[in-house]
């Protein structure tokens, strides 16, 4: 089988077969409840970001908060098709949420290269 030229589709492949690897020696309720520590910690910092780009104190600390939150949404969107990998009964709950990451990587990237772009954004 061949491997996908996609690094970050072939990373993710990579922590599935973690998953899997991990599946016999964990229970899965308790290989989840990892992952969704994971989810918590990078979910709630794509905000936490957002709020601290707003009150930012130059136009560089502005742009590197839109990247964090960027880099977070990413990683966010990672552990919910993992968690979805883990337990395929989480499929319905999650699919709305990875719509919803993939929406806010498009907006912070528009942020982003607005921000980058023009001195006046942002």
């Amino acid at each position: 089988m061949d491997k996908p030229y996609d690094i970050q589709e072939r990373s993710f492949l990579f922590a599935c077969d973690i998953v899997d690897f991990c599946r016999p020696i964990m229970p899965r309720q308790m290989i989840v409840r990892e992952l969704g520590r994971q989810l918590l910690d990078s979910g709630t910092s794509i905000g936490a970001n957002l709020e601290e780009a707003d009150g930012g104190q130059s136009k560089p600390d502005f742009r590197s908060k839109i990247a964090i939150s960027r880099k977070e949404a990413f990683e966010t969107r990672f552990w919910l098709r993992l968690m979805v990998h883990a337990d395929g009964r989480l499929t319905p709950s999650a699919s709305p949420l990875l719509q919803e990451s993939n929406e806010l990587i498009a907006i912070l990237t528009t942020i982003k290269k607005n921000s980058e772009t023009n001195d006046n954004r942002g």
